[in-house]
């Protein structure tokens, strides 16, 4: 069964660049300023006032990666380094890219995929209008989407539940976190042009979700 990882990056969009009625709708329940920044920052979470800007995928048998990534700056040619392919395009270009490569798969292994980058790629793709090519939203149980994060919480019976991160400290994986990028900087690594920067990470976060799939079949899933 041909598998493959991947994972999204997203930034919001300005808040001040949202229209009158969005702005409001957003904010209706805010009681304080505090309150409002906090919303403010966790726009990029929602596919209705975010953009995909960095999508990778990685084959976690071949360790071959593609990450298509949002390039704002000078044009770029794709160009291959540690394994990994690296192409630019628009929001709907890297969209259709990623529906190109990941239909030529059986398996996908994610993250919070359930939780988080499929339903995003799936509005972001009927924001442009781009069929999807294979069902990233199966039946939980199902064996062709492993979300990780489901396993690990055993589908919600633990009911804390870790990011990524936490995880890969608690079996000694090396983390992108490490490298000195998170997640919560990618708007601000997106605003100063660091587009690459961007990319590496994702593919950083695809290389952890290979080693802790690879603990989870050998230490944790059951086969008799």
């Amino acid at each position: 069964m041909a598998r493959i990882i991947f994972d999204i990056e997203t930034v919001a969009k300005d808040f001040e660049t949202l229209d009158v009625v969005t702005q409001e709708y957003l904010l209706r329940y805010a009681a304080s300023e505090d309150e409002k920044e906090e919303i403010k920052d966790k726009l990029s979470f929602y596919p209705v006032t975010a953009e995909i800007v960095t999508i990778g995928l990685l084959n976690p048998d071949t360790e071959k990666g593609f990450v298509f990534f949002q390039n704002k700056g000078e044009p770029l040619l794709p160009f291959e380094e540690d394994n990994a392919r690296y192409e630019t395009g628009t929001e709907k270009e890297i969209i259709e890219k990623f529906w190109n490569t990941i239909k030529d798969y059986d398996q996908f292994i994610t993250f919070n995929g359930r939780g988080f980058d499929c339903p995003f790629i799936l509005i972001r793709s009927a924001v442009h209008r781009t069929v999807p090519k294979k069902d990233l939203m199966p039946n939980r149980y199902n064996i062709l989407h492993i979300d990780l994060l489901d396993q690990l919480t055993f589908y919600g019976a633990s009911r804390k539940k870790f990011s990524l991160d936490m995880w890969c400290r608690t079996f000694g994986i090396k983390s992108p976190k490490e490298d000195g990028i998170t997640g919560y900087e990618v708007k601000e690594l997106f605003k100063a042009g660091r587009y690459i920067d961007i990319a590496k990470y994702c593919l950083g976060d695809l290389r952890a979700t290979r080693e802790l799939l690879f603990y989870w079949e050998k230490y944790i899933k059951y086969s008799s």
